[in-house]
């Protein structure tokens, strides 16, 4: 492995991948276009397709679900980037145009869910839908949506972790990266006549984890027992390991009054809300059968 890299190489030194030239963006006639941007799209759109296929296998009309899209993709992505700034505001507060330059990242997932979960539930009282079986449906296209959004973090060399030397350990270029994302610990492990930092690419270990949330819901799709528990499966599991993920990031976004992470702290919140909401739901369901049998 070379001390040198290129500026836009990403390496895995440990599992013998090097990648030379990774771009974060291409031209087409002369149009800059980024590549996060691309990821993001392509995630949207096949997360649609997803759900449109989950609402077919349940029952449900797919036209319900490419209706109400358009609105959570525009107020996702509004909620996502108004969290990202809200929590960043020292970096923007002198050039708040860039505020709206997204490019190059600063979008926050649970911003996204937030402004998501609002939006889609606006639109089922207007409607007059059950706003948690679409829920669990549209569960499905955001569980994936994040897994292929991580990509583009990789591409636009963001979203990782604290200096370490485990076996997924990945190396940057110092000039690919922000600087205020470069910790002491990384420049202590830089080793003279080297032009890189080594670290913990957690935006892997998020995308690898959310398709294991995926499959178990997938696998349990079948086997739900009331509307909403897929929500609360999602919220709940991607908490849990948002929650240890977010620990390792040193891109964190902090709460301006306590100095903790906001997004660490919002995940172990749903993890416990999940937990609780599932037991609540169950145990009314169980008096209620109860109830029946002995009426």
């Amino acid at each position: 492995m070379p001390d040198i890299m290129g500026d836009m190489d990403i390496a895995f030194p440990h599992i013998g991948i090097y990648l030379e030239n990774v771009p974060k963006n291409f031209t087409i006639f002369g149009f800059t276009i980024a590549l996060y941007g691309v990821i993001i799209g392509l995630g949207f759109l096949i997360a649609l397709l997803i759900i449109s296929k989950i609402a077919k296998m349940t029952g449900q009309k797919s036209d319900d679900y490419w209706d109400v899209a358009i609105y959570i993709i525009i107020f996702s992505i509004l909620g996502a980037r108004l969290y990202y700034v809200f929590f960043s505001w020292d970096y923007y507060k002198d050039n708040p145009i860039s505020v709206l330059n997204i490019r190059n990242g600063g979008l926050a997932i649970y911003g996204g869910v937030i402004a998501g979960f609002l939006t889609l539930f606006i639109y089922t009282k207007i409607k007059k839908k059950n706003f948690f079986l679409f829920g669990d449906t549209i569960m499905y296209g955001l569980i994936f949506g994040q897994i292929m959004g991580r990509w583009g973090n990789f591409t636009n060399r963001e979203a990782f972790g604290e200096y370490t030397d485990s076996l997924l350990a990945m190396r940057l270029p110092v000039a690919a990266v922000r600087s205020g994302e470069i910790t002491e610990l990384m420049k202590q492990h830089m080793t003279e006549g080297t032009n890189f930092i080594q670290v913990s690419p957690t935006f892997l270990y998020e995308s690898m984890w959310n398709l294991g949330i995926l499959i178990i819901m997938l696998l349990y799709l079948r086997h739900k027992k009331f509307d909403g528990e897929i929500i609360l499966l999602y919220l709940g599991g991607y908490g849990l390991g948002r929650s240890w993920i977010e620990s390792l990031r040193t891109d964190q976004l902090i709460m301006h009054t306590t100095g903790l992470p906001v997004s660490q702290m919002l995940a172990i919140c749903l993890v416990i809300f999940a937990i609780v909401c599932d037991i609540v739901v169950r145990l009314r369901m169980k008096t209620s059968k109860t109830q029946k049998e002995t009426a």
